[in-house]
């Protein structure tokens, strides 16, 4: 596995609702790293599961 880091901002309905938000995680991929950080995204804010967030930012691949 890898580890992911993502800095940037996160959108909501294609509305910004956080400018710079921090996290990284372990995946086997960019995809799934995505999938994880959006996920632990909505568990800390307590949003719904169908909320429709994305992180339009780039992941980085921790060395």
């Amino acid at each position: 596995m890898k580890e992911y880091r993502y800095n940037g901002p996160v959108m909501e309905f294609d509305r910004c609702i956080a400018n710079s938000w921090e996290a990284s995680t372990f995946a086997v991929s960019e995809a799934k790293a995505r999938s994880n950080l959006v996920y632990r995204f909505k568990k800390a804010t307590n949003r719904l599961p169908n909320t429709k967030i994305t992180l339009p930012g780039k992941l980085t691949l921790v060395q």
